[in-house]
């Protein structure tokens, strides 16, 4: 069951007395789904030329579901609906479309190639995972003690709705990130819900209560297929029988990829829980890693000088009256280790800043309590404002540098980054979702000093620099020392000391990367509110370290 995962929303369910209606009761549980048109959510870009600067956007799938009359030149930007906006530029030979669409949240990378008068690509909204059209998963809970609310959860609980509406057995929902909106019908034994894109059709989908004994969790464990993206396997398997029992058991909760490459090639793969090699993966925080990259070829590329840069000297001029005499000091430097001084994180919460009007005014408006450089306090208003500098330096959208000088060398294409509160600049402090071999082949580079495939994409300084212990967390439990967005740790293992460089996420994604060994390990889970997060550690630890190690 669950052979692909997963839908996710987050809605809620608030029971209206005196109406003839479904008991909401009978809804808890797991259900599983499919849409009626298995490629229904796998979309059809196209944009046509007419006569002049004239042109035409069409977006279907077995059917036309919008269109959109614009003008056409070397840099196109229109908007397609009240949450969708389409960005690209197109090449010197007027042969491809480098796209991205902007649906409220996200950022999807959508590529678009000349075929006679048209230029054709796709929008394959499946590339979340809880949005795969073979199998749609929706989990209904109660409450947790609220009185007549319910609510809905995916197998992670990472994407939330919104404008819930219930009357008698019909509901409607919008989703926050993607902007989709979902309508239908509780039935007897079924949800029937249709997927819809501002008020256009995409598709419908019927879901059936999961009744199999066996835990979603644990599922059937899958080996990747064989994917072409410079990832060679080895003839060397690393055989790990006892961790997939745990995880199948759940002994090791919530684990849904296990990758280790060794000596640049995969010496074991293999995914958990319906998860594939094609699902990306939210990587949470591990992707502050993936900013402190594009600022070092950034560096490279003479757009920052140096990381003893100003902060303050390219935040926008409508910010500038928050600047003191200490905030004056914060460099990117200061920003790359943690350590800027601003007291975002002891106002409220660790990200409070996100549920507020104006990120930028709230983080540059908090006060700083520590003078520059001098203490490390992990928090992601830090990756947060270093989007924010590099994307005022550019001529061009931020996405399309990262698209340009990172994700294309290294032949990444099944993502999406998420913005900021703008809904328009990639937000560095968290969320670009990346599949596992993707995330893996991120830490080879950082393992290859910077090369993939023998091209060099960031330079060997900049990995010696990122990879120096230049602060240690405070506010962490084990007071780690710290990169430029990477974590340091050590681990005994049968009597050896080994060290390792992490990029570490909420949820228990993690890359670690162990030189000595010449390794990286990738490890992706779903424990994002269950408070086992450490699960991945204790993978790594106790069941992957000893077989390396030997």
């Amino acid at each position: 069951m669950f052979k692909n995962s997963a839908l996710v929303l987050l809605l809620f369910f608030s029971i209206l007395t005196g109406c003839a209606q479904k008991n909401i009761e009978d809804y808890i549980g797991e259900w599983e789904g499919k849409t009626t048109d298995k490629d229904a959510l796998n979309l059809d870009i196209t944009i046509k030329k007419l006569k002049g600067e004239d042109a035409v956007f069409t977006l279907s799938n077995n059917k036309e579901i919008l269109t959109k009359n614009f003008k056409f030149g070397n840099k196109i930007n229109f908007v397609l609906d009240k949450n969708f906006i389409f960005s690209g530029i197109v090449n010197d030979e007027q042969s491809e479309i480098n796209g991205f669409i902007k649906s409220k949240g996200h950022l999807y990378p959508a590529k678009l190639y000349k075929k006679g008068e048209h230029f054709k690509g796709k929008w394959n909204l499946s590339v979340f995972h809880y949005l795969q059209s073979q199998s749609l998963r929706l989990t209904i809970k109660d409450g947790g003690g609220v009185d007549d609310e319910y609510r809905a959860y995916p197998i992670l609980g990472t994407l939330w709705c919104d404008d819930f509406k219930k009357k008698n057995n019909f509901v409607s929902f919008t989703d926050y990130k993607t902007g989709l909106e979902f309508e239908g019908q509780l039935k007897s034994h079924e949800i029937v819900l249709n997927i819809s894109l501002d008020g256009n059709f995409i598709a419908k989908a019927s879901f059936k209560k999961y009744i199999g004994k066996t835990k979603p969790s644990s599922g059937s464990v899958y080996e990747n297929s064989q994917i072409n993206d410079g990832w060679e396997s080895s003839k060397n398997r690393l055989a790990l029988p006892k961790m997939e029992k745990d995880i199948r058991n759940d002994s090791l909760v919530g684990i849904e990829g296990v990758l280790v490459a060794k000596n640049g090639k995969i010496t074991y793969e293999k995914y958990f829980a319906g998860f594939n090699a094609n699902v990306p993966h939210d990587t949470r925080s591990a992707s502050k890693s993936v900013s402190s990259a594009i600022i070092g070829i950034a560096i490279e590329d003479n757009i920052v000088e140096s990381v003893e840069q100003k902060l303050y000297d390219f935040i926008p001029t409508d910010y500038q009256y928050t600047k003191d005499t200490l905030k004056s000091k914060i460099t990117i430097k200061d920003l790359l280790t943690m350590s800027s001084g601003l007291d975002v994180n002891k106002l409220a919460y660790e990200g409070y800043y996100q549920d507020s009007n104006n990120w930028l005014k709230t983080v540059l408006e908090a006060p700083i309590v520590k003078d520059p450089g001098t203490y490390a306090d992990y928090g992601s208003a830090n990756p947060f404002l270093l989007g924010v500098y590099l994307n005022e330096r550019l001529d061009i959208p931020l996405e399309f540098y990262m698209q340009d000088k990172f994700f294309s060398p290294l032949k990444i294409i099944n993502y999406t980054m998420n913005t900021d509160d703008t809904g328009i600049t990639p937000y560095f402090g968290g969320g670009l979702h990346l599949t596992p071999r993707d995330m893996l082949k991120f830490g080879q580079l950082y393992l290859n000093k910077g090369t993939w495939h023998g091209k060099r994409i960031i330079s060997e300084a900049w990995i010696e620099e990122s990879f120096t212990k230049h602060t240690r967390l405070q506010d962490v439990k084990d007071k780690n020392e710290y990169g430029y967005f990477w974590w340091h740790d050590t681990y005994l293992v049968n009597g050896k000391t080994i060290k390792s460089i992490e990029a570490r996420g909420a949820g228990g994604q993690l890359i670690f990367i162990i030189p000595e060994l010449e390794s990286v390990v990738v490890i992706t889970a779903g424990n994002y509110r269950n408070g086992k997060w450490n699960q991945s550690m204790k993978l790594f630890k106790e069941h992957i370290l000893p077989v390396l190690s030997n």
